[in-house]
This record gives structure tokens, sequence and C-alpha cells, in this order.
């Protein structure tokens, strides 16, 4: 190889993934078994395999080394849309439903030193709640298990000691969105429209478009309203440590930050549920040792939050797997399909044994994993989440069949739509009270307790509005 060509260039008998022939990804099998799914293309193309992604090719990339190259090769592989030679072509479909999202202009979507002066911004912002000794990390702390005593002591105090009760939509959803407004420094007049807008968003349902523009319009609201006045919380610390951001810059970055911490650490925790109540006997093990984090560790392996994560783009031809990725193509690495690789290629000890479990991808990898403060965070909130609950339950029996249970199957995640249970509280459950634990003597202010009962009353009419899902599969 001379200088004048550094780098290989794919061989023209090698055929460009616009002229092959891709069976659809998202269909009725996918939904009801994607990982058979997976090992079919995994037989036929090998590693890395040609899709179609709602009508635009991809190359989705199954194999555990060739997604770890993917996610661990910056130079080789963009995050950056601008890459994407179909897009730059005009040749994608101009309704796309994917491009609206990847056309956010945010840390996750930008390379180099772009993404990592993000990087180091949100590390800086993130700080003080990670840090379990400073008061606002204490405080965030205490805040995830005060939050989850009181879903449960909602529950209780609507529908009894013993019962029914989805956990996707009366634990665990809820959960998140109070942790995210606590965080964020929601004002108490922003906590029902984020409540209502974010749980529209997540679902997806005809209302999703409408409702993220309000959401994004909302927390470009709550930029200016922390520029203005601020507090101890995410958002003041975003602006002083980027002071030249602009409102709608940090809206986007609240934004994505509320999406991922909702969605995936939402699903983290709902994920580990399930796999705790189907009776996976490695994770029963480690919940049963009170190995919480480990237990985590192992429904993620198990059961990742995000199946297929966000695309990457081709700086330059490169050979992955049995294929040759051409510049500016796209990749869509899975770490489901990954996971199911790093068991079937002989590291089953990963889930037998007694080590960590922290193979898995649920917080990815590489440079554009979550940022260590972030994996920190999100593994608190998760095992604050799994712990509180099954302290309050002395009984939790799913009312369905696993092969029976509706999921969110679609191109990145695959998130239950809901987890109907039969439960058993110790004793009576908690208390609904305004308790909340502090350090020193000195009361919760006036405006902690009107947010709080604010998002709970929020809460309740969504979490008992109607006849719930789990009464519905019940009987």
């Amino acid at each position: 190889m001379d200088a004048a060509h550094p780098h290989p260039t794919a061989p023209a008998a090698s055929p460009p993934l616009g002229s092959l022939p891709v069976e659809p990804l998202l269909t009725s099998e996918f939904d009801a078994d994607p990982g058979a799914v997976y090992q079919r293309l995994r037989r036929t193309y090998g590693p890395v395999a040609p899709v179609g992604l709602m009508g635009v090719p991809v190359w989705l990339v199954l194999g555990y080394p060739q997604v770890m190259e993917v996610l661990r090769n910056e130079s080789q592989w963009r995050r950056d849309i601008r890459y994407w030679r179909t897009r730059a072509e005009g040749r994608l479909p101009p309704d796309w439903p994917l491009l609206a999202g990847y056309e956010v202009r945010q840390m996750m979507f930008m390379d180099e030193e772009e993404h990592r002066a993000a990087r180091r911004t949100h590390h800086s912002a993130l700080g003080p709640f990670q840090n379990a000794r400073s008061p606002e990390g204490w405080e965030l702390r205490a805040a995830v298990s005060r939050y989850a005593d009181e879903l449960v002591a909602l529950l209780a105090a609507e529908t009894g000691s013993a019962g029914f009760a989805d956990l996707g939509a009366q634990y665990s959803r809820p959960l998140l969105l109070m942790v995210t407004t606590k965080l964020f420094g929601c004002p108490v007049e922003f906590g029902d429209e984020l409540v209502m807008d974010l749980w529209r968003m997540l679902d997806g349902g005809p209302d999703a478009g409408p409702a993220t523009g309000r959401a994004l319009a909302a927390f470009t609201r709550l930029a200016a309203h922390r520029r203005a006045r601020p507090g101890d919380d995410f958002t003041s610390y975003m602006l002083l440590a980027d002071p030249e951001l602009s409102d709608e810059q940090l809206g986007r970055e609240l934004f994505m930050n509320a999406v991922y911490l909702n969605d995936i650490t939402g699903n983290m925790v709902l994920n580990t549920l399930l796999e705790v109540l189907r009776g996976n006997a490695t994770v029963r093990r480690s919940l049963s040792a009170g190995q919480l984090g480990e237990t985590v560790n192992r429904a993620a392996l198990a059961n990742p939050p995000v199946a297929n994560m966000c695309f990457r783009f081709a700086a330059r031809d490169v050979r992955l797997g049995d294929v040759w990725v051409r510049a500016g193509d796209v990749v869509s690495p899975s770490a489901a399909a990954a996971h199911r690789d790093l068991l079937d290629i002989g590291h089953s000890h990963l889930v037998d044994s007694a080590v960590s479990t922290r193979a898995h991808l649920g917080w990815g990898a590489g440079q554009h994993q979550c940022p260590s403060a972030a994996r920190e965070l999100g593994g608190l909130i998760v095992t604050s989440a799994v712990g509180r609950f099954f302290d309050h339950f002395t009984k939790v029996e799913p009312t369905l069949p696993h092969d029976q249970l509706p999921w969110r199957s679609g191109p990145v995640v695959r998130g239950l739509r809901l987890l109907p249970v039969r439960y058993e509280l110790t004793g009576s459950g908690p208390a609904l009270t305004d308790r909340r634990p502090t350090r020193s003597s000195t009361a919760p202010s006036h405006s902690a307790d009107r947010q709080t009962k604010g998002l709970l009353a929020a809460l309740r009419k969504l979490m008992f509005g109607g006849r719930t899902a789990s009464q519905d599969h019940a009987g």
C-alpha cells in the first residue's frame, strides 16, 4: 500500500449496499421473536447483514466482535449524520420516520473534539449528582427511594395491599419521570406538561410528533428559566459548565437526556423486574445474594434496553465481517444480537459465573457510550428502583405468559408496553405521606412540597384515570 492510498478500497466485485436485495427488518416475525430473526440473518449472511429499515437499506451488525469494532473505532465509524451518503445525495424519503431525530444537533450525533467538548460539559454538570457525599448527590439518592415509596403508596391507596397492577404505567415509567423533573430542576408549572408529553412521546402513538415538538419547546423554556433563576440542578450546572450554550442548544441536550433517562433507564428497570419475575435463574440468584448491581447487569445481558443502537456511518471503505462497507454507508450495531453472539461463541461463563457481567452493552461502549457520571447515576436509579420494589412486595406474579407480553418493538428500543402482575404488599404497604429524609433538621422548601404534590396529582391521573391494562389482562 503506497502513501497515495493509505486506506483500502472496496473491490469492484463486492456488491454495494444499495444493490443488494434486502428483507424488511420490522416485520410481524420480528415483533414476536426478534432473537429468531437475528439468528436467521446470522446464518444467512454472517456477522453483518443487509436489511431494509422502513424502506431504507442498512447494514445490521450482529456479531459481538464486529459490534465492538464499530462502537470503539471512532475514526472509522462516525455519528454525524452528514457522513451518510444516501442523505447527502438526497435519496432519503423526506418523510422517513427516523430522519428528524437524527437531525437534532446534539451530543449524541457529534464527533471528535466537538463531541469530547460536549461530553466534558455533561460530565461536569452531572458530577455533583454522581458524588454521594455532595448535597446534590445525597438528595437525588434520597429522592429516588422516596419516589419509589410514594408510587407504591399510591398503588396501595388506590387498589389495596393486594390486587393487580401494570408495573410499567404504575411504577417504572412514573418513577423515571419524577426523577427527570427533580434532576432537571423543572418548576412545578412545567410538571403536568412534561409528564404528559414525555409519556405520549415515549409511547410513540399518534400524538408523538406534536408531543415531541411541545417537549422540545418546554425544555427550551426550561433552559431560559434556569438561566434567569439558576438552582442546584442539572440544567443550571450545564450552563455553569458552558455559559455559551444557547437556550435552544441546551433545550436539545435536555430533551435527548430526558428521552434516554426515561426510555433507556426506564426500560432497564422494567426489563430487570421482568427477568426476575419470569424466573431467570442467574438474575434471581444475584438478587437473592443482595447483589443489585449484578442483578441489573445480568438482566441487561439477557434483555438489553436498547436492542439496536444508533446509526454509525463509515468514514471510508472497510471490511467488516464478511462484507465490504463503503464510505458513507449506514450501519446499525445490534446490542441484542451481539449479546446472543457473546453467549453462542463460548462466553456463557459470563452468565453462569459469579463475576460481573459488565460486558453487556446497555450503556453502549467506546467514545460514545454514556458518560461515566451518567452511567453511575443510571445504575443508581435502576438498582434503587429494583431494590425498593422488592422491599415492598411479598408476592408478585405476571398475569400473562412470557410469550404473550406486548412489546414496543421498533428500530431501536425493544421495551414492554406493559407488565401486568398480581401482587401482595408487605403489611399494608408504605403510607402516602410527605416524608422527606433530610441531612439536617432543615425542613424541605414550600416549592419542593408543591412540586412533589403536583407531580403526584398528575401521576395519579395517568396511573388510575381509567381501567388499567393490568386489570384488562387479569381475567
